[in-house]
């Protein structure tokens, strides 16, 4: 049986998901996965602690903090493209991330090396 898109994009969340607890120590509040023709979007959010809140009210605070989380992010992105090459079978040909001091949401776009989409 062919698996549907909404079942490799389920599969994505709940494998980010357990990489967030297993790599960074804590999960986000809730993943959402889109694939849009050659790249899958990510959307986290609930990233941040109550404490990281309270340091991002200040420029330098802020600017830390995404640095900081950035620099785990980018630690573990040979887990990231293990799972996307293991849920779809794709191989991701860049990976780009920004994380929102305001709302604590992070956007992930993972760019393959071919249009997913058109699988389905």
């Amino acid at each position: 049986m062919e698996k549907s898109k909404g079942f490799i994009e389920s599969e994505i969340s709940k494998a980010i998901t357990q990489w967030e607890k297993d790599f960074l120590g804590r999960g986000s509040i809730s993943v959402k996965t889109d694939i849009l023709r050659d790249m899958i979007i990510v959307n986290l959010q609930g990233i941040l602690t109550p404490a990281e809140y309270n340091v991002c009210e200040t420029k330098g605070g802020m600017l830390n903090i995404k640095r900081t989380r950035s620099e785990l992010v980018e630690s573990g992105i040979e887990d990231l493209y293990e799972i996307i090459l293991t849920v779809t079978g794709e191989k991701v040909k860049s990976f780009h991330t920004d994380l929102s001091s305001r709302t604590g949401e992070r956007i992930m776009v993972f760019k393959l090396f071919n249009d997913l989409e058109k699988k389905f």
